[in-house]
């Protein structure tokens, strides 16, 4: 009889559907209505209240420790759970685990600010490369980056993970890492999904923009990389836009995402994001992260009683199913959780060099001819580098190389008693500032810094004596959760000032060069100081290998070839933003930063703060400076090299609605070097919509030119790629006229102007959605 019983339940479960042997449709029709709501829900995040079901809490930490989250598995219809895990700049797991003497260090690789700075998409695909190889090989399914969020403000908390201020820009750059990453069989998430440009109170903030804005400026990237990366998943923000949470608008997640680009992926909430979770399911969110028991609830509820319609929610499972079929996980792949950490070293290495700026090199400063041999090396940050943000955007890496140390691997020697000062103080500043241990949010706050220090002017003037150059780091780190200030952040403060000025000053009378190092994540004030020392190289965050890679630009092994990928401003009144964008909030507690805003009457809602009005409209960044005629410190595109370079026999051609052009680089210098060539239009004059004096369509990076050696580039740009977007119509037009294109060195230095015809004006038509509940009162030229 038990026999019986037992062929017979083997049986039934034979008959039972099973993922990717049956049709999906056959899947999704055998699930029961729980089983199709805990599919959408994670399974939650520890500390954080459980998942659907409590036990189901340790799955993640079962598959990958550290792992941000997991789907839920439905076993009876072979159904697995998939893992996910940050972030932008690596893969982001613990690297230790209960009972296991092996290490899970990843590779902390650049910013995404340094990425965008190299302009160079074949070198950041092979980061992705890299970066996904990692993914792969330690378990995972889907990389919770990149974040490409528009640099719309410098005091943005997490500019450092967003690659600039320009769409075009972003998009491409984006787009590279996404199949970069995507090439190794895993998945990405692009985020954050749309207009997450402040961390201030990010939870419930409403951005308020035009349509125009919106379309232009914060959803243009993401467009792109739909189109042309088609990236497994998008991450809805945790903002309003214009009154309706991201995550529940079936505007911006199903019209446009899906309809109006073809996105044929799942959108994933950002980590406790939104507050209704049927609307979440009807806007197109497939996946609510990291999950909760009353979404569960909420969700079948929401069935039962007619307010979400189970066709909705099929569409949400089937869209997932689909993801889940081409994981690693599903296909059974056997990870070794062994991926080549030194190889991957060596890529980061190599690509922070290429990300670095050089802002200034008065007299040839650098690189440092062979008699500088001795260096006096002053600033905190020079002995305790920093690589990364903090946050979701850090990653759990085997070391750091600070500078000092890539200075000592590249031969050089350094100041002993100065450095032995600069040990003893940061020591000491450690051991104050040490974190508390029973603080659970201890992960996520920025790690408190040693305080600057200053020698005394007996220990400086001893530096002139033993050393042949001086180089100064400023460093700033930001994260999650909080805006960055401007007064001791975005501006140095008095004794960074001080050591700038002194230093400067008691080199230069002895004859010596004096370097400024800016090892930072975002823009920061440089007019009032910029004038002291002889060269200034913008490092960023460079990853682990960040002192090496400065290193190879301070000798010449590397000539530095970045562009900037966001404007430095004169003073920090003088982006466009600044009136819009909270300066002095702080939450009362973490709490209030991680979690949903509690709902509140609108008669108490602070400007900045609960809504934040977009009145720059589409003049963010150089297309404001360079409409509106403001000086800058360092304009959009800029950066120095080592060698210089010729921009000749500039040409353009049109066919079939697509602009060509060409144009000659040729190295006059006398080093190797690469050159980023761009390509700005100006609409013509007697357009209908007010327009930037320009805009980035193209660039393009060159090979590394040997002295005198020459090479031909070439653009493109669609006649559509000139379009604005017209509210009136609710359609991208392209206006007919006479249209200029600019090849630049950067957007303030022209070396080329084309003359470009539209013969004849043309619309796209899209979707008349996403308005502003009330006007915003735009800037105007």
């Amino acid at each position: 009889m038990s026999f019986l019983i037992g062929l017979f339940v083997s049986l039934s479960a034979q008959q039972v559907p099973q993922l990717g042997k049956a049709s999906v449709d056959e899947v999704v029709k055998a699930m029961t209505l729980e089983e199709k709501a805990r599919a959408l829900v994670g399974t939650g995040m520890a500390g954080f209240g459980g998942g659907p079901v409590n036990p189901v809490v340790g799955v993640t930490q079962s598959i990958v420790p550290g792992a941000a989250g997991t789907s839920y598995p439905i076993e009876r219809l072979g159904i697995p759970a998939i893992v996910v895990a940050d972030g932008p700049a690596g893969l982001r797991i613990n690297p230790k685990r209960d009972g296991d003497t092996q290490t899970y260090y990843c590779t902390g690789f650049p910013t995404a600010t340094v990425m965008a700075s190299t302009w160079n998409t074949e070198l950041v695909e092979n980061v992705g490369k890299a970066m996904g190889n990692e993914v792969l090989e330690y378990g995972v399914d889907i990389l919770l980056g990149p974040a490409m969020n528009i640099h719309r403000n410098p005091l943005c908390g997490r500019n450092f993970e967003y690659y600039s201020e320009d769409p075009l820009l972003s998009g491409k750059i984006s787009a590279a890492m996404v199949r970069g990453v995507q090439s190794n069989g895993v998945g990405t998430s692009v985020k954050h999904f749309a207009a997450n440009n402040q961390e201030t109170n990010r939870m419930a903030n409403d951005a308020r923009m035009t349509p125009r804005a919106l379309r232009e400026i914060y959803l243009k990237g993401f467009e792109i990389v739909a189109k042309e990366a088609a990236p497994w998943t998008y991450m809805s923000s945790y903002n309003y836009i214009n009154g309706v949470y991201a995550s529940e608008s079936r505007d911006l997640l199903t019209t446009i995402l899906r309809n109006e680009w073809g996105f044929k992926g799942i959108v994933m909430t950002d980590w406790f994001g939104g507050k209704n979770p049927a609307a979440q399911m009807h806007a197109g969110n497939d996946l609510l992260m990291p999950g909760q028991d009353q979404q569960v609830n909420v969700i079948i509820d929401a069935v039962k009683n007619g307010t979400l319609s189970e066709e909705d929610m099929n569409v949400n499972v089937k869209r997932f199913l689909n993801i889940i079929l081409q994981t690693p996980r599903f296909k059974g792949y056997k990870y070794s959780n062994k991926p080549d950490l030194k190889a991957h070293a060596s890529i980061t290495r190599q690509s922070a060099a290429e990300g670095m700026v050089l802002l200034k090199n008065d007299g040839g400063a650098l690189p440092f001819s062979a008699n500088i041999k001795t260096i006096a090396v002053f600033g905190i940050t020079s002995y305790d580098f920093i690589a990364g943000g903090t946050g979701s955007g850090d990653v759990n890496k085997a070391y750091t190389v600070s500078l000092v140390e890539g200075l000592n691997n590249a031969g050089f020697t350094l100041s002993s008693d100065l450095k032995s000062a600069y040990d003893a103080h940061i020591a000491a500043e450690n051991e104050r500032n040490k974190p508390d241990p029973n603080n659970p949010f201890a992960m996520f706050m920025p790690k408190v810094r040693p305080a600057e220090f200053l020698p005394d002017a007996a220990l400086l003037q001893n530096q002139t004596k033993v050393a042949d150059a001086a180089i100064i780091t400023i460093g700033r780190t930001s994260g999650e959760f909080m805006d960055r200030n401007i007064e001791g952040d975005f501006e140095l403060p008095a004794m960074e000032q001080k050591l700038v000025d002194d230093v400067s000053k008691s080199f230069h009378a002895a004859g010596k060069k004096v370097v400024v190092i800016l090892n930072t994540g975002g823009v920061i004030e440089t007019a009032s100081w910029k004038s002291h020392p002889d060269a200034i190289l913008l490092a960023g965050q460079a990853g682990q290998e960040g002192g090496n890679s400065v290193a190879d630009a301070l000798s010449g092994k590397v000539n530095p070839s970045g562009k900037l990928p966001h404007t430095y401003p004169v003073k920090y009144s003088d982006a466009a933003s600044s009136a819009n964008f909270p300066t002095d909030y702080k939450p009362a507690n973490i709490m209030s930063a991680l979690m949903p805003g509690q709902e509140k009457d609108k008669k108490d809602f602070v400007r900045n703060v609960d809504y934040t009005f977009y009145e720059e409209d589409i003049y963010v960044g150089y297309r404001y400076f360079d409409t509106f005629g403001k000086t800058v410190s360092y304009p959009f595109g800029y950066g120095l090299s080592y060698t210089a370079f010729e921009y000749s026999n500039a040409k353009i051609s049109e066919k079939n609605g697509v602009f060509t052009v060409t144009i000659d680089i040729k190295n006059t210098g006398k080093v190797a070097g690469k050159e980023v060539v761009q390509l700005y239009a100006a609409a013509p004059a007697n357009n209908l919509l007010p327009k930037p004096a320009k805009e980035l369509k193209a660039f393009v990076k060159t090979r590394e030119l040997k002295p005198g050696e020459k090479q031909t580039v070439s653009m493109t740009v669609k006649t559509e790629d000139l379009a604005s977007y017209n509210e009136s119509v609710s359609a991208w037009v392209t206006d007919a006229g006479d249209y200029k294109f600019m090849v630049g060195a950067s957007s303030a230095d022209v070396k080329a102007t084309l003359n470009a015809k539209v013969a004849k004006k043309s619309e796209v038509k899209t979707n008349d959605v996403m308005k502003p509940q009330e006007p915003v009162n735009v800037l105007k030229k």
